[in-house]
């Protein structure tokens, strides 16, 4: 068992080793958290891991998950886009458990402005983000989960367009002791560059030669970006306070590729598997101390409610508010559903 545990472990970490690269990444709408719940807990959430939101977190989590069950996710985001993120999972019993996700980031059409024309052309352009997965983990042994997801990631902009393919991988481990480890590599993958019609160009190759062909058709290649790769470790434990009542407290270290290094806390109460309290801190241990520089995000909290429709699903409700600092708060909505 120990062996298994150690070889998954060194994979992750020189999977995270090979692409260390402190640099402008793309697809940055990657890196919004997904789910009141865990982001409620300051995004510690790694370990914690146990509904169909681990599709972002840890995707070895959905074997946690016992009834087929979905997910979305909806939170107004910072100047004045929409964040969607949904999910699904199914149990197959000793086969394992597969599940899908969709997230997109959105925002209004805005008026088409150029040098010649400041105050607008009449035309419209819209700005749209989007990542859809396939999800498979499977319970190696008693107490060893195993999992990845493979995504579809595309970024649009008017007429140009970035796409690619990317994996997460991720396990999860209980000691005897009911302490939980999960640990995450998100968004590994290649490059991407924008493409499209406005790549598309004229060229001269020589302007001192008169009456020779000066339009000839070329392509303008954009440079290439990584992803933002994140790794993730975190430990998480449950303590009973009383009969019906119990505490879930998680931390996790986050290893960004294009950013420092930070922990994520959080703290969940339980009151009988139907009300629950949460709150946390993110990004703490972040600030540059040379620089003066501020993590942005910081204290979060939120609530949730649980209930048993008799005969009919259950069905969970979530919120969570986040601070922003300069951009205020944001407020984020749950609804969880298992069949």
């Amino acid at each position: 068992m120990m062996k298994k545990i150690l070889f998954i472990s060194g994979f992750l970490i020189a999977i995270l080793s090979a692409q260390s690269n402190v640099a402008t990444t793309a697809a940055s709408f990657l890196e919004i958290g997904a789910g009141a719940r865990s982001l409620a807990m300051g995004g510690a959430y790694v370990s914690v891991a146990d509904d169909v939101s681990s599709l972002y977190w840890n995707p070895a989590g959905i074997v946690n998950v016992e009834r087929p069950s979905t997910h979305v996710y909806y939170a107004p985001w910072l100047v004045e886009t929409n964040f969607y993120h949904g999910g699904a999972v199914i149990p197959m019993g000793h086969l394992g458990t597969m599940g899908v996700t969709y997230t997109t980031v959105t925002m209004d059409e805005m008026d088409v402005r150029t040098i010649n024309n400041p105050d607008g052309t009449g035309e419209k352009f819209s700005v749209s983000n989007i990542a859809m997965g396939l999800a498979y983990a499977k319970r190696l042994t008693d107490r060893f989960t195993f999992g990845f997801q493979t995504k579809f990631i595309q970024e649009k902009i008017w007429h140009m367009m970035a796409k690619g393919f990317a994996v997460d991988i991720g396990s999860l481990f209980v000691t005897p002791g009911g302490l939980r480890i999960g640990m995450s590599v998100s968004n590994f993958g290649g490059k991407l560059g924008m493409d499209g019609v406005n790549t598309a160009v004229t060229y001269d190759p020589d302007e001192t030669i008169y009456g020779n062909n000066d339009r000839i058709n070329a392509h303008l290649d954009a440079a290439k970006w990584p992803l933002p790769l994140l790794f993730r470790f975190g430990l998480t434990k449950d303590f009973t306070v009383a009969p019906g009542q119990k505490i879930t407290i998680a931390a996790d270290g986050i290893h960004p590729n294009n950013n420092v290094e930070y922990v994520n806390a959080g703290i969940e109460y339980n009151f009988n598997d139907l009300l629950f309290l949460r709150t946390g801190q993110s990004h703490l241990f972040m600030d540059k101390v040379d620089s003066g520089d501020k993590a942005e995000q910081g204290l979060s909290f939120g609530f949730g409610i649980n209930y048993q429709i008799p005969r009919g699903p259950k069905f969970r409700v979530d919120f969570v508010q986040t601070e922003f600092g300069v951009f205020k708060n944001v407020k984020g909505y749950s609804i969880n559903l298992s069949f």
